[in-house]
């Protein structure tokens, strides 16, 4: 019932919903369209469809690139995993003009295919908290899709209208008191006031738009707090999405398992991988 908008990081009440006229700040997101060119796209997805896809869950196919991971115990080691692969080599270097990915470094790797004859979808969920760490990072290739965000938090979100009819323009987020006063028909000098207004978040959901050949970027809020979906009904061609990850604190610099993160990390950017 909201949309994001890359522009503000407003989430939007969409036309036709109860919600209509209304936005809140919506944190955590950073969307690059047109992160590759065609030609990039081509070359990538081609060199993909030379190794084979594996059957995934929801009628998705996968490779991964990534060390081996019991995420019930907690454990995890290098196994068959030889790097990430050559063509993701400059992809990674191109991240680095990114704001939000300085010091990003990825260690995992995770092509999936996405079919509408196949139903591909996933569930609202979180990315584990344990072993990766804060950034996810996604590249969607062929086909424009639709992220889904929802909460099943007890908290409230508080909405400001999003329009003014004295000046036309979109109210600030700070301003959620006095906000677009109007003059009631045939009463003069009455004025109604706009008051905050709460929502139960569970009840809100946003869609996130990525483009074909986009890169996005969940973080903070919209990594915690908010789970992220792709519904069957958004997936309209061949979709691949290429999603990387960073180790999470517990391996990295200063951390109970630095050691082991630095083998990974040393392992991943050889590029020399193949998916295990």
């Amino acid at each position: 019932n909201f949309t994001y908008c890359p522009a503000t990081g407003l989430a939007k009440g969409n036309e036709h919903s109860e919600f209509a006229g209304w936005a809140f700040p919506f944190p955590g997101v950073f969307l690059m369209e047109e992160f590759i060119s065609k030609d990039e796209e081509s070359e990538i997805v081609e060199l993909m469809d030379r190794d084979d896809w594996k059957p995934s869950q929801s009628g998705r196919k996968k490779q991964d690139y990534g060390p081996k991971v019991n995420f019930k115990k907690q454990r995890l080691k290098a196994g068959t995993f030889t790097g990430l692969p050559s063509f993701s080599k400059k992809i990674v270097a191109q991240m680095k003009a990114c704001s939000v990915l300085g010091g990003f470094l990825p260690v995992e790797q995770c092509n999936l295919d996405y079919m509408p004859e196949r139903g591909s979808a996933i569930d609202p969920h979180f990315d584990d908290w344990w072993l990766w760490g804060e950034r996810l990072v996604s590249l969607n290739l062929l086909s424009k899709t639709v992220l889904s965000m929802s909460c099943d938090s007890e908290d409230s979100i508080q909405l400001f209208p999003t329009f003014s009819k004295e000046n036309g323009e979109l109210s600030p987020p700070g301003s959620f008191t006095q906000t677009s006063a109007c003059k009631n028909p045939g009463e003069e000098g009455i004025s109604c006031i706009s008051f905050p207004r709460l929502v139960p978040r569970k009840e809100v959901t946003v869609a996130i738009h990525l483009p074909r050949r986009s890169l996005v970027v969940l973080y903070g809020d919209a990594r915690y707090k908010w789970k992220h979906a792709i519904f069957r009904k958004h997936i309209e061609h061949r979709r691949i999405c290429v999603t990387f990850r960073e180790l999470s604190a517990e391996f990295s610099t200063g951390g109970r398992h630095e050691e082991l993160g630095k083998e990974l990390l040393e392992i991943a950017l050889s590029f020399q991988g193949r998916p295990v």
